[in-house]
């Protein structure tokens, strides 16, 4: 992948791959081409001119999906040309299939190369991958981009938590993979079969995906605790692909790979272009993926984007605290801005805290919220506990929460992303 030194360079990298892109995609591919017909699509010289162009929405596409069973019309190629199939998880309506050809799984592949990179790690590495390898994309493209790197890859799937710890100290793997809850949990799993991971395991470095967790200071702090290893964050999409990395250097903080996505960032109501530095929904446009590419791509992430330089030096766009949350996810609660990430980096200050949960109601018109914690052992099962929670949660963010404790085993566990929000 290219390196891009300053903002020319990348205006001029991005406008060629733009339109070198659009020429293919708009010869055969009948999602947008139909789309763009009335847009004037020959104006588009530059990505100086991609704001003539039409958002893409998740909905639009589960749509087409339904109109054209199965895989839709976002198809560049015939369908002989694409090797893999994948779908996204599911957990806001119903899930799309996504395919790839080789060329842009080779792709994915580089991309998570740089993931891992940044990452600081090597072909003298072992990868150990924390997942089913079921037919959510997940890490598949990260275990191509092992490959690339030249580390051994080593898979998780099919194997209970206890196998996968077990694992991960025989092969001395020094690299996990998963996401952020799945690692606390297997911390947790370990803890209480008697064995001290930061001791007994070789990991020295974790990198996340599929929840903002490992962009929370508390979680990543408890995350690096547990493992005695460096948390690094990873953002992606099954549409999008792996757009974001997080360096040696900003550990709150994820860069986006500007050689090879295209982002912007919009006022999630108006639509429009969001003031320079100020927090928004982030909108993805992936140069290499021609053969189901998504252009001008709304995620529904809230991100807050920075031009700031890096010691790494990658003059690439960084987002502060990683991805924020959904857009969806964030509710008024007498008067205050409540994101799930904000309240879980106030809970993960808790080490009693095993899992928990946060519940969004209605009482008498007005929006309550409530947390159910489950702790480590019924001993933390008292009053005094929760009006600590209550009290904290209070002091950083401006709310009182009710606060309830079940007992120890009550609440979901989660190996992919975790569902821990609910709107009642």
């Amino acid at each position: 992948m290219e390196q891009i030194n300053n903002s020319a360079e990348r205006e001029k990298l991005q406008s060629e791959r733009l339109r070198s892109m659009l020429r293919t995609v708009l010869a055969t591919n009948k999602f947008y081409r139909d789309k763009y017909a009335d847009a004037g699509i020959d104006q588009i010289a530059s990505t100086a001119d991609l704001g003539a162009l039409p958002f893409t929405t998740k909905s639009e596409l589960v749509q087409n999906q339904v109109d054209h069973p199965p895989f839709g019309c976002d198809l560049t190629y015939p369908l002989e040309n694409y090797i893999r199939i994948h779908q996204t998880s599911g957990t806001t309506g119903k899930p799309m299939y996504w395919l790839d050809t080789a060329e842009s799984w080779n792709w994915w592949a580089d991309c998570w190369k740089l993931v891992f990179e940044a990452a600081g790690v090597s072909s003298r590495d072992r990868i150990y991958f924390a997942f089913s390898f079921g037919p959510f994309i997940g890490f598949w493209a990260g275990w191509e981009g092992a490959r690339h790197v030249g580390a051994l890859a080593i898979s998780g799937g099919a194997q209970s938590t206890a196998q996968r710890i077990k694992a991960i100290i025989d092969y001395g793997a020094t690299v996990l993979v998963c996401t952020p809850t799945y690692a606390l949990h297997m911390a947790s799993e370990a803890k209480k079969a008697g064995i001290d991971l930061a001791r007994d395991s070789a990991i020295k470095t974790t990198i996340h995906a599929g929840e903002p967790g490992a962009s929370i200071p508390s979680t990543k702090k408890v995350i690096e605790e547990s493992w005695d290893a460096k948390c690094f964050d990873h953002a992606g999409a099954t549409e999008v692909g792996a757009f974001g990395f997080q360096c040696l250097f900003q550990p709150e903080a994820i860069h986006i790979n500007e050689t090879e996505f295209i982002a912007e960032v919009i006022d999630p109501f108006t639509g429009a272009a969001s003031k320079e530095d100020s927090q928004g929904e982030l909108v993805m446009t992936n140069l290499g993926r021609v053969g189901s590419p998504v252009i001008r791509y709304r995620t529904g992430d809230l991100v807050a984007p920075s031009r700031e330089a890096c010691p790494c030096g990658r003059s690439f766009l960084l987002l502060r605290g990683g991805v924020l949350g959904r857009v969806d996810d964030m509710v008024v609660v007498r008067g205050v801005n409540v994101f799930p990430s904000a309240v879980e980096n106030v809970i993960r200050e808790f080490p009693e805290v095993e899992e928990f949960r946060i519940e969004i109601f209605e009482r008498q018109a007005m929006r309550e919220i409530k947390l159910v914690l489950e702790p480590k052992s019924a001993e933390h099962s008292i009053t005094g506990f929760g009006e600590q929670v209550i009290k904290r949660v209070r002091e950083r963010i401006g709310l009182r929460p009710e606060v309830e404790l079940v007992s120890p085993g009550t609440l979901p566990r989660f190996e992919l992303k975790a569902k821990r929000f609910f709107k009642l």
